[in-house]
């Protein structure tokens, strides 16, 4: 790649990974882009991190290099993603390590007893921005499984991915002495006193 810019996209076409050309618009295209965002998201999220010695390192996991890991990941699932004609059966993507990620953190976690809301320490935050991003990728591809192929362990991996995100961002919220942030629902009865909003 010895030149960034090469003006074939100028008029809003892109070239898939099979060699054919389509417009920027098609669902694919921003499937994949969408991917990229989420990439995005995590190298944002990791400078934060690296920003405080004391985030990087939650129960024996360093949650920096699993999550530059994790964006190697994504750019082989958008390598994938832009490729219609990519066998979907002969890739994987495995779940089973971040789930054992998963466990190890929540171990030296409080029990979650009530929903949070996404805040706290601003990386644990910014964790929070990367897993609704994981979510929203998530659906575009379901919706992209319906028409054409998508590997299936990709899927369940960007499942697994928010599932991580959500329980890296209380680890970096309980390594920075942070509580969560407690949902408290709105008790307040529809068109009470408390409602009004002129």
């Amino acid at each position: 790649m010895s030149q960034i810019y090469t003006r074939t996209g100028d008029q809003g076409e892109t070239s898939l990974g099979d060699g054919s050309r389509v417009s920027k618009s098609i669902y694919r295209v921003g499937l994949y882009g969408s991917v990229d965002e989420l990439n995005s998201s995590l190298g944002l999220t990791i400078a934060l991190l690296r920003q405080d010695p004391d985030l990087i390192d939650y129960a024996g996991v360093d949650i920096p290099v699993v999550l530059e890991e994790m964006q190697s990941r994504l750019f082989d699932l958008g390598t994938v993603l832009s490729n219609p004609e990519f066998p979907a059966a002969k890739v994987s993507f495995p779940t089973l390590g971040m789930e054992d990620l998963i466990d190890t953190l929540e171990k030296d976690l409080e029990p979650l007893k009530n929903f949070i809301l996404p805040g706290g320490h601003v990386a644990a935050a910014q964790l929070h921005m990367a897993r609704s991003a994981s979510r929203r990728v998530e659906r575009k591809a379901v919706i992209l499984a319906e028409s054409e192929s998508v590997p299936a362990s990709a899927i369940a991996w960007l499942n697994r991915l928010s599932d991580f995100l959500f329980v890296a961002a209380r680890a970096v919220n309980a390594a920075a002495g942070v509580p969560d942030i407690i949902w408290v629902p709105d008790t307040t009865p529809t068109g009470g006193e408390g409602s009004k909003t002129d």
